[in-house]
This record gives C-alpha cells, sequence and structure tokens, in this order.
C-alpha cells in the first residue's frame, strides 16, 4: 500500500502543479559533417583542420560520415574516431560498416564508417543493421550490415536518441528507399526525443526520402552542402522528431572536405 500512497501523491502534484511550472526545455547544439576521410577540397588529409572545422561551430554532438579507422593508406591507417574526439575533447561512439582483417598479423583491424562525438554523457550506444549494396564485394546483394550508429546521449539530463547515418550514394535509389524504410523502423523502437543526422546522399524532395517527412521535421530547409567548393545539392541533413523544436540551422562553410557540414541549435522538451 506505501507504493500506491507514493503514486497518489506524485499525481496529486502533477494535477495541482501550472503549466507554467513545467520544466525549461535543454538546449542541445548537433553538426552533422561527412568528413572525406579528413580529406579536404584541395586533396590534401589534414585531420586537424577537419578538427578545427567542428570546433569552431561550437556543436555539443557531433555526427560524422565517412570515417577511417585503421582503414587505408589515404588517411595513414590511423584511428580518426579517437583523434578527432582527443583533440576536440569529447567522448565518441564509433560505429564501422566494414571491418576487415589487418593487412599485417600484427596490425589491428580494419575498419571504416560513422561516428558521434559528444560533450554530453553517451549510457547506451548501438551499431544496427541496414541493408546496404557492399563497395568490398565485386558482385554485392543487397544485404543487412551494420553501419547505422545510435546513441542515447544524456543531455542535461534529457535523454535523446541520437542516429548517425550514411545512404547508400548510387543514381538508383532502390537501396535508399530499404535503408529509410529499416532507419523507420529501428528509430519506432525507441521513445522520447530524436535526432537523425547524416549524409542522405539525396535531396529533400527524393521520392525514396518521402517516408522520413511523415514522422521528422528537416532542420534546414535551405542551404545546398555538396559539393564543397561552390555546393549546388543538399544531400546533408539535421532531421528531428516530436518533442525537438529547431531554433536556428546554419550551413557553414569549409574546405576541409568535399561536403558543408550543417549545423542546427535544437531545443529538447523534457
Amino acid at each position: 500500500m506505501r507504493g500506491v500512497g507514493v503514486l497518489l501523491v506524485m499525481l496529486s502534484f502533477l494535477l495541482a502543479t501550472p503549466a507554467s511550472a513545467a520544466p525549461a526545455p535543454v538546449s542541445l547544439r548537433v553538426l552533422s559533417f561527412n568528413i572525406h576521410t579528413g580529406i579536404g577540397v584541395d586533396g590534401e588529409l589534414d585531420l586537424a583542420r577537419t578538427a578545427d572545422a567542428i570546433r569552431a561551430t561550437s556543436a555539443d554532438v557531433v555526427a560524422l560520415q565517412e570515417v577511417d579507422v585503421h582503414w587505408d593508406a589515404r588517411s595513414d591507417f590511423r584511428d580518426q574516431a579517437r583523434e578527432l574526439a582527443d583533440k576536440l575533447a569529447m567522448r565518441v561512439f564509433f560505429a564501422p560498416i566494414y571491418d576487415l582483417d589487418p593487412l599485417t598479423p600484427d596490425a589491428p583491424r580494419r575498419q571504416y564508417g560513422v561516428a558521434i562525438l559528444s560533450r554530453f554523457p553517451m549510457p547506451h550506444t548501438e551499431n544496427h543493421e541496414i541493408t546496404r549494396l557492399s563497395t568490398q564485394d565485386p558482385n554485392p546483394v543487397p544485404a543487412p550490415a551494420p553501419g547505422f550508429a545510435e546513441a542515447v546521449v544524456l543531455v542535461r539530463g534529457v535523454p535523446v536518441h541520437v542516429y548517425s547515418t550514411h545512404l547508400d550514394y548510387r543514381a538508383d535509389p532502390a537501396v535508399r528507399e530499404m535503408q529509410v524504410a529499416d532507419t523507420l523502423r529501428i528509430m519506432s523502437a525507441d521513445r522520447g526525443p530524436q535526432v537523425l543526422l547524416g549524409d542522405f546522399n539525396a535531396e529533400h524532395d527524393a521520392p525514396e526520402l518521402a517516408p522520413l517527412w511523415t514522422v521528422l521535421t528537416d532542420a534546414n530547409p535551405a542551404g545546398a552542402t555538396y559539393p564543397a567548393a561552390a555546393p549546388t545539392k543538399r544531400i546533408d541533413f539535421v532531421t528531428v522528431s516530436d518533442g525537438v523544436r529547431v531554433r536556428s540551422a546554419t550551413v557553414p562553410e569549409t574546405l576541409a572536405s568535399d561536403h558543408r557540414p550543417v549545423l542546427a541549435e535544437l531545443s529538447v522538451r523534457r
């Protein structure tokens, strides 16, 4: 009976509390950035420049795409996810799309994928599978593969589900259509505020993206992101669920990648 009494007291308090006394929403600054493995428009690998571009936005949470971890000579076989986290003093969750054997027995595994950086704690992370058409298979067929990152970010006590994704780049939208269905299925299992960020490799009006806009809001209705030097397409997105309000969104200018990032200031309901 004690538990019932406590529940009744809490219910009475909630009913008696005026709407004006509701907890204030929390602010969250998010960035989506396809970093092109740290290679800029000039063709030079410069991860410090990538970190500087991110730091200049003062983002609290960053979703990265095209991240190498001991992957290839193009990125000096470095762990880009960890290096960026260290340079920015942020927590990191890396979600590989590909996880291959090393070139030599004593080397780390070769990985390529997406990541989430956060100034806030991430008490839960998960690397989900969505349909992919592998770039590592000479005769690929659509099949489930990892690389859809999810992190529960504890923003001043408020848990927010943050996702980083990189959709298929091919002109044929069939695989992207399947990936959108997979994305919505995964997100539907989560409750509370959600923020989906990433390189969708399609513009807002593409038919394969239409199901997203039935449940998510596009935070940046203007501002092309690709190619970085003179953008003509908007293929990089910040999208939000109910319970999250977009206060502003911009596309910062940078030549640190072949994409420009998307920065959004959000307000998350408690």
